[in-house]
């Protein structure tokens, strides 16, 4: 997969674009990057146009001097489209990305043929939520991002999975995220609005995956609306990283939800 770059307007963002057909967006979780995508894409990009961009501050994309706000982010991959030329795209977000989704939903819904979150959610921070994010901030200040990643990583596999190589192939990600990036990263997170609203209210199909043994968002937390557009889909043995824990489940989902799309 060949990594390209575009300069936008607030940053230069490096991003994958691959396939033909059907254009559909995957946004990769905090401290992730594309890479994170890396075991779905080849299959995906058999039928539709896959592109993924490393976020504002994350893989090999600049840090903006602009404010961090989820708002912001989506701005990024408002931006990113208008450069590739694409009117209309399908939107997965993982976690951070599912953040950034549900705000591009929000603001820019005329340009979404369909959206998904994956291991993400509706609600905001709660007030724990909030001041964990503030402690790793400070972690980060003070120790720089290895021991955060240490700490981070192992969670966000279930509990006694036996995906050692996988853990260490998302740590090795993480070690990359610059320090400056994650802040930003967390500060948007910390701030981001409910907006269960967008999802009771979307026109179009929306699909929501959750894992069964999720220990960071547990799928209560992700199907927190339903109804008629709505597709809940909850992956067995399964934690927060569904693209690299079932990945074969997860590319017959994104598949199916494709097919409603159209």
């Amino acid at each position: 997969m060949k990594l390209k770059t575009a300069n936008l307007r607030s940053v230069k963002m490096s991003y994958i674009d691959e396939g033909k057909g059907d254009p559909m967006v995957l946004l990769h979780g905090f401290c992730g990057s594309h890479q994170y995508w890396e075991e779905v894409i080849p299959e995906l990009a058999r039928d539709y146009r896959v592109i993924a961009p490393d976020l504002r501050g994350h893989g090999k994309s600049s840090i903006s001097e602009s404010a961090c706000a989820v708002e912001d982010l989506s701005e990024d991959i408002k931006d990113l489209l208008q450069h590739l030329g694409l009117e209309k795209v399908t939107m997965f977000g993982h976690s951070l990305g599912g953040y950034i989704t549900l705000a591009f939903a929000d603001h820019q819904s005329n340009r979404l043929n369909g959206f998904s979150l994956i291991h993400s959610t509706a609600f905001p921070d709660d007030e724990a939520g909030r001041k964990g994010r503030d402690e790793k901030i400070a972690q980060i200040k003070e120790d720089g991002m290895v021991g955060v990643i240490d700490q981070l990583v192992p969670k966000l596999f279930a509990a006694g999975t036996q995906q050692k190589s996988r853990i260490s192939r998302a740590k090795d990600i993480g070690y990359d995220t610059p320090a400056e990036g994650a802040i930003c990263a967390l500060v948007a997170m910390k701030n981001r609005p409910n907006r269960n609203d967008v999802i009771q209210s979307a026109k179009m199909p929306v699909l929501l995956v959750a894992g069964d043994s999720d220990q960071v968002i547990p799928s209560e937390k992700t199907f927190s609306v339903s109804g008629e557009m709505i597709t809940q889909i909850l992956l067995k043995e399964t934690g927060h990283m569904g693209m690299y824990e079932s990945p074969h489940e997860l590319i017959k989902e994104i598949k199916s939800f494709m097919k409603k799309v159209k």
